[in-house]
């Protein structure tokens, strides 16, 4: 099953502070908006997503269709295919995508600990 790229997706509590302190540590900014309170930084293969008043926790984030970069890739299974294919080993879904719909969608599942875990397809 390939579910895409790979971030960590991090609640904080300052998006300046945070990423003044992550780019401490080599990471760049790769995307976002900051004043939005969110922002995507990178560092080699790494990249985590820091996300100010979004979220309750921490959660790890897949993104089918797209490369380590965010561009597009030419093949790759359609978030609602994952989807068909994690509910036929009989996943639960804290949030499920419209299986009727096309282009971008997401669902949200949590591990055995509550650790949520976001496949999020931009494409």
């Amino acid at each position: 099953m390939q579910l895409g790229a790979f971030s960590v997706s991090l609640a904080v509590k300052d998006i300046n502070a945070s990423r003044a302190f992550y780019e401490k540590l080599g990471f760049r900014t790769m995307g976002g908006d900051v004043a939005q309170n969110w922002c995507i930084l990178k560092n080699g293969d790494t990249i985590i997503g820091l996300f100010q008043g979004m979220f309750e926790k921490n959660i790890l984030t897949f993104n089918p269709g797209w490369d380590g970069n965010a561009q597009k890739l030419e093949s790759f299974t359609d978030v609602r295919e994952l989807q068909r294919q994690l509910r036929a080993q009989g996943v639960e879904f804290v949030t499920a995508a419209d299986e009727s719909t096309a282009g971008p969608a997401h669902f949200i599942i949590a591990d055995p600990d509550g650790n949520p875990i976001l496949v999020d397809q931009h494409v």
